[in-house]
C-alpha cells in the first residue's frame, strides 16, 4: 500500500507489550479450508499440492484464502489471478481478488471484483462478509450492515457478526452493536473483550472502552487509550479502517495502528504464524497476554507456483538501478543464444518454468540470462533447488546500479 507509514512510539510499544486475543483478521475466519487446522498449516498443504499440481483451481482458491488469512495481500492476488487463469468462469477468484482489494483498503477497486463474482453466480452469503467491509470504508454502513447479515447465514458468519457489530458502533448504534456480539460471547469468542471496547470507542465512550479493556486484564489498557481516544473524531470510512484493518490516519497521511505489515509470505513463511500476525495483533496481544513461543521451523515453504496480478510467477520488471535478487541460469555474448537455452530448459518442466519469464542483463562485454526478481535470498535458494531437480544449474546474481536488465523475448 503505497504511501504508508509505520507507526510506532507509544501505540507500538505498549500495545505489543501485551493486548492480545485471538484476532480477527482480514480474511474470515473458517473460509479457508475444510480441515480443523490453521490457516498457516492450510497454506503448507496447499503449496505442496500445487508443487505437483500447480493448476489445481481448488487448492488455488483455498491457497488465496489463507494467504489473505495471514495477512499477505499480494500472495492471495497471485494464488487467485492463477485460479482465474484456470477456470475464468468461477466468481471464486474475482470474490478472492475483491476481498484482497478490501485488504489493501482500497475498496473502491474491491467492489467491480465483486460485481463480476455476483454475475459469475456468486451469492452474498459467500461475499457478503467482504463486500460489507468495502461498503464500510466507503462509509456507506446501511449496505455494509445487510451484507454483514446475509453472510452470518454462511461460512463466515461469525467474522460477519463481529463486523456487523462495529458497522453498527459505527452508525452511533451502541446497544444493537453490543445485542449482535451476544451469540459470540455466549461461545466464548476470543475476539469479543476487543470488540466490545472498540464498540464502546466508535460510540464516543473511551472510558467505558478502558474499564472493558482493564475487566480483562487489569491495567493493560494504557497503551491502547490515545488510540480508543480518538476514534471518535475519525469519519465513517476512517473508523471502519483503523478497528477492521489497523489502518489509521496520521497527518494528512496513512499510518498502521498498532505494528509495521507482516512481511510477504514468500519471504518469511516458515511454516509457522504467530496469532497476533495481523495489524490489530496489538490489542489482541494485550488482551490475552504474552504470546507461545514459536514452533521450530524445519524448511520455508515456497510461493514460486503462485504468481502475483501480473502473472509473473517471481519476477516483476525491476529498475536497473536498484539491487535485486535473480537466479542466473546462464551467459553468453550472444542473446538469441541465451533465448534458445531458455527454451530448451523450459522444455525440461513446462510446469515448473509456467509463468516465468526470462531476462537479459548485459554488464561490459556479456550477457547473464536471469529470473526473477525474488523477494528475498530464501525464495531464490528454494527455487534453484527445484531448478536442479530437473537438471537446471542456477546460481544466485545481485545486479548491480551499472546492470541493464531487459525482458527477454524468448517465446
Amino acid at each position: 500500500m503505497r504511501g504508508f507509514l509505520h507507526l510506532r512510539g507509544l501505540l507500538i510499544a505498549s500495545a505489543g507489550a501485551a493486548l492480545a486475543m485471538s484476532a480477527a483478521p482480514v480474511a474470515a475466519q473458517g473460509s479457508y479450508s475444510q480441515y480443523d487446522e490453521t490457516a498457516t498449516a492450510a497454506l503448507a498443504r496447499y503449496v505442496r499440492t500445487l508443487a505437483s499440481d500447480p493448476k489445481d483451481f481448488t487448492t488455488l482458491i483455498g491457497a488465496g484464502r489463507a494467504a489473505l488469512e495471514l495477512g499477505d495481500a499480494q500472495a492471495a492476488a497471485g494464488f487467485f489471478a492463477r485460479a482465474d487463469d484456470v477456470n475464468p468462469h468461477s466468481p471464486l477468484p474475482q470474490a478472492g481478488m475483491g476481498a484482497v482489494s478490501v485488504a489493501n483498503g482500497d475498496a473502491q477497486s474491491a467492489l467491480p471484483y465483486f460485481e463480476r463474482a455476483r454475475q459469475l453466480g456468486a451469492t452474498l452469503v459467500t461475499i457478503g462478509c467482504y463486500r460489507g467491509l468495502a461498503y464500510d470504508l466507503l462509509g456507506r454502513q446501511a449496505d455494509a450492515q445487510a451484507d454483514y447479515r446475509a453472510a452470518m447465514n454462511g461460512p463466515d458468519r461469525d467474522e460477519a457478526r463481529r463486523r456487523l457489530a462495529l458497522s453498527l458502533a459505527i452508525s452511533g448504534n451502541r446497544a444493537s452493536a453490543l445485542d449482535s456480539l451476544a451469540p459470540l460471547a455466549a461461545k466464548g469468542d476470543a475476539g469479543v473483550p476487543r470488540i466490545r471496547a472498540f464498540v464502546f470507542a466508535l460510540t464516543g465512550d473511551p472510558n467505558a472502552a478502558v474499564q472493558a479493556i482493564n475487566a480483562v486484564m487489569p491495567g493493560r489498557s494504557a497503551g491502547v487509550a490515545p488510540f480508543l481516544q480518538r476514534l471518535p473524531v475519525l469519519s465513517a470510512g476512517q473508523k471502519a479502517a483503523a478497528v477492521n484493518l489497523g489502518i489509521f490516519p496520521e497527518a494528512g497521511a496513512t499510518a498502521y495502528a498498532y505494528a509495521t505489515p507482516q512481511q510477504p509470505i514468500a519471504s518469511v513463511m516458515n511454516v509457522t504464524r504467530n496469532d497476533g500476525s495481523d495489524r490489530l495483533s496489538g490489542i489482541d496481544a494485550m488482551l490475552r497476554g504474552p504470546a507461545a513461543p514459536p514452533p521450530v521451523v524445519r524448511r520455508p515453504v515456497q510461493i514460486a507456483y503462485a504468481p502475483p496480478p501480473t502473472r509473473a510467477v517471481v519476477q516483476r520488471a525491476a529498475p536497473a538501478a536498484q539491487p535485486r535478487i535473480w537466479l542466473q541460469l546462464a551467459s553468453g555474448s550472444d542473446v538469441d543464444g541465451l533465448a534458445g537455452r531458455f527454451r530448451q530448459m523450459k522444455s525440461k518442466s513446462p510446469d515448473l518454468f509456467d509463468g516465468i519469464k526470462p531476462f537479459v542483463a548485459r554488464s561490459g562485454g556479456g550477457a547473464l540470462l536471469l529470473i526473477g526478481p525474488f523477494r528475498g535470498a530464501s525464495d531464490a535458494e528454494i527455487f534453484a533447488e527445484d531448478l536442479e531437480t530437473v537438471g537446471v544449474d542456477a546460481s544466485k546474481f545481485i545486479n548491480s546500479q551499472t546492470d541493464r536488465i531487459a525482458p527477454l523475448a524468448a517465446e
